[in-house]
């Protein structure tokens, strides 16, 4: 049962598709993620390079009160190898939610494919037209 004090505001969103927008040469989308009292909606990175759920800020998961569960070895853009701190948290995409694992990095928040694939989404980056789109699939 999700708590009651922000499952109101995580099922208030809903909608056919989720669209971000490029700044620069770069995809954005918003996530909803929550965790205990606190309810985010931040903006973050399309990396489908990324092969997990979500990467946020140390501000981010102080703000909704994260709790570390592990640390994570990833590697990075670089190919280097780095250890990163893991959480839970809830997330929601169109009044579907999910438990995800957070990774918590000084680096730029990120969305990826293991995020995608727990929502059943497909993405359709268009860097001709600098559209972002996120489509539920069945």
């Amino acid at each position: 049962m999700w708590p009651k004090q922000w499952r109101d505001v995580l099922l208030k969103v809903k909608n056919n598709m989720v669209n971000g927008k490029f700044i620069e040469n770069t995809p954005w989308i918003k996530v909803l993620i929550a965790w205990g009292q606190s309810v985010q909606v931040p903006f973050v990175i399309l990396d489908t390079g990324f092969t997990g759920d979500l990467q946020v800020t140390p501000k981010i998961a102080r703000e909704l009160g994260l709790k570390v569960i592990g640390v994570t070895k990833m590697q990075i853009a670089n190919g280097q190898i780095v250890e990163v701190s893991a959480a839970l948290a809830i997330a929601a995409m169109e009044g579907a939610m999910n438990y995800i694992q957070v990774l918590i990095s000084e680096s730029m928040p990120l969305v990826g494919i293991s995020f995608l694939s727990k929502f059943s989404y497909k993405a359709m980056v268009d860097c001709k037209h600098r559209t972002v789109a996120l489509e539920r699939v069945s």
